[in-house]
């Protein structure tokens, strides 16, 4: 006959033997960012990304002078969003976007104004091309432009993967990273996938995170719509077979103990 005290222990075995099987033995060094390189050093910092106004894009242009009544004619009501809700740093849905839509020619048409260039220009340039053409019709306007396009999804091995607006219209790949919460120490960071679209193009690109080179790469400042997968490495596919390999081994288990413990 079992005796009382291996019957107590019994459970305690079993939760060790499951736990050791689950966990995946995974490198330390795999864990580290920027790992290559002497303790103090320096680096060059390159020319930031510049995002410019692309066919598609939806822009919310809102216009102000010194006579608000004639202001009024070139804000709509989509126009007129406050700031505060338009910026918004993260979401998970997407939401209803207003604003002016950038035609496949590049151009925007604006109210009175009619149809203008913008296409291939950054915000602030087009920004400047718009007050130029509101000064005919308003005395000292001001213009202020947001992309409400400019948009990367984090997805794969991380704490929450999500689809981020970018309120500033820059954003590198450690801030996308950071948003979603970083990598798990399940996630690859050596063999990141950026997902890129150019010139009509997608293109598919890894990258090394654990290399101090990533600082110096073109696809360190994210563009708009970029998408970042991380996949996951061999310790979380291994946890992911063990527990379906090792649950009804856990359930016969608890209902042997269950059966033993009804005999006493």
């Amino acid at each position: 006959m079992i005796s009382a005290t291996y019957v107590k222990k019994l459970p305690v075995l079993v939760g060790l033997v499951l736990l050791s099987l689950v966990s995946g033995c995974i490198s330390s060094k795999k864990l580290v960012y920027f790992q290559d390189q002497p303790t103090t050093d320096s680096m060059k910092i390159t020319d930031r990304f510049m995002p410019t106004v692309q066919p598609g894009d939806i822009l919310t242009v809102r216009v102000s002078s010194l006579s608000p009544e004639a202001t009024a004619f070139f804000n709509p009501p989509s126009a007129t969003m406050p700031i505060d809700r338009m910026m918004t740093p993260t979401m998970t849905s997407l939401p209803e976007i207003t604003g002016y839509l950038v035609n496949p020619d590049g151009t925007l048409e604006l109210p009175l104004i009619g149809k203008i260039k913008v296409g291939g220009l950054s915000t602030a340039q087009a920004t400047d091309r718009i007050r130029d053409e509101l000064k005919t019709y308003l005395k000292e306007p001001t213009v202020n432009i947001r992309n409400q396009n400019f948009r990367v999804s984090v997805m794969g091995e991380v704490a929450r993967p999500s689809l981020f607006t970018i309120p500033n219209e820059k954003i590198t790949m450690l801030e996308a990273l950071s948003l979603a919460g970083d990598i798990t120490i399940y996630g690859r960071r050596d063999n990141v996938l950026l997902i890129r679209e150019v010139d009509g193009q997608r293109t598919f690109t890894r990258l090394d995170l654990t290399s101090r080179d990533l600082f110096r790469s073109p696809y360190y400042y994210l563009r708009p719509n970029d998408v970042i997968y991380v996949e996951p490495g061999r310790a979380r596919v291994a946890t992911a077979d063990r527990t379906y390999q090792l649950l009804p081994i856990a359930l016969s288990a608890l209902s042997f103990l269950a059966i033993i413990f009804s005999r006493f």
